[in-house]
């Protein structure tokens, strides 16, 4: 799908607008002074797969503290900075980036310091924008709205470019999928600075994953964004795990297995749950891109296996493997899921 063009910027490694890859970050929920378990925290993410990670700089102990933990991490930081423009000089020196809303930093003297630190280190700035943090006069004026966020966003990206700076990128988050996506495709068309994708505060795993997946997977198949993360309120991993998927499901990051498996019914023929849920625990080490299916009957199965790399196709006791629309073997139901993994490695492999 055709991406809208937008400047490119760098932090650390990872390059993000235009057609860079889009790249998933997440953050740590430690206390950031706490430098051993933000450590760990940051090496579970990219373990997970996070391309970026932040963490939260409160106090003067937090931002002494990324010094000892860049110096031990090899995946891109960024700091996030409210109110005190002195935490950010400090967090500037070491991290990769900043997440700032510049409004909140004070005077204007103040903003340019922060500005001037991230210039001599080349890093840019996130201006984060969320909807229930806008600027008094703009609630005031428009209430909580997509407008209100947008008006806010371009003010603070003024203030930077009056510095000349445009080392930017803009997010634009709200607790609901209307007003998230309404007001990235309404700054969409005024700038083109790339977009961090987000719905803030979106709650459990269940409720986070089904906004996300709404208003992330609108905004990227209309070509916007280009960095995301997924908030969810529950395990570290499982915000990256769900963000791959999103990318995935859209037809953006082409890694990994895509399981297709269809849902339970009177016509199945074996504990399809069971057999889905060992396939993914046992391939999930997996990076190629294939397509893999698991059918419960013949109804759909032999359809569905012509457009899969390899697929299982369930009868009544036994089963038939199928290799991209090939039948190549026909074994009893328990054999099915030992001899299909190992297709799948075949294939895995030949993409190596």
């Amino acid at each position: 799908m055709k991406r809208y063009p937008t400047k490119t910027i760098q932090v650390g490694n990872v390059k993000i607008g235009s057609d860079a890859p889009i790249s998933v970050q997440s953050m740590t929920f430690s206390h950031t002074k706490d430098i051993q378990t933000t450590i760990h925290q940051i090496q579970r993410l990219q373990n997970a797969g996070a391309d970026i990670v932040r963490v939260a700089v409160l106090d003067k102990e937090d931002a002494k503290a990324l010094k000892q933990i860049k110096a031990q991490t090899t995946i891109p930081i960024i700091a996030d900075i409210h109110f005190n423009h002195k935490l950010g000089l400090m967090a500037a020196e070491v991290v990769d980036g900043l997440r700032i809303n510049p409004g909140n930093i004070g005077s204007k003297e103040k903003i340019k310091a922060l500005v001037d630190m991230c210039k001599q280190r080349s890093i840019p700035i996130r201006i984060g924008v969320n909807s229930g943090s806008l600027e008094q006069h703009l609630e005031n004026k428009y209430g909580q709205t997509p407008k209100a966020m947008v008006e806010s966003a371009l003010y603070h990206i003024k203030l930077l470019e009056d510095l000349d700076f445009t080392q930017i990128k803009v997010s634009l988050k709200a607790s609901d999928v209307i007003r998230t996506v309404e007001a990235y495709r309404m700054l969409r068309q005024l700038v083109d600075y790339p977009f961090h994708l987000g719905v803030t505060e979106a709650g459990t795993t269940f409720h986070a994953t089904i906004k996300s997946s709404i208003a992330l997977g609108s905004l990227l198949l209309d070509g916007i964004g280009d960095t995301l993360r997924v908030s969810i309120t529950g395990e570290l991993e499982e915000e990256i795990r769900v963000a791959k998927a999103i990318l995935q499901d859209v037809g953006i990051q082409k890694e990994g297995l895509n399981i297709i498996s269809c849902p339970t019914c009177g016509r199945l023929q074996a504990d399809l749950k069971t057999a889905v849920h060992q396939i993914q625990e046992r391939t999930k080490h997996i990076k190629a891109p294939l397509n893999v299916s698991v059918m419960g009957c013949v109804v759909n199965a032999l359809g569905e296996a012509k457009e899969a790399d390899v697929a299982i196709a369930y009868g009544k006791g036994d089963g038939m493997i199928i290799k991209k629309g090939e039948i190549i073997a026909k074994l009893p139901q328990e054999q099915l899921v030992e001899r299909f993994i190992q297709e799948i490695q075949k294939e895995a492999d030949k993409l190596k």
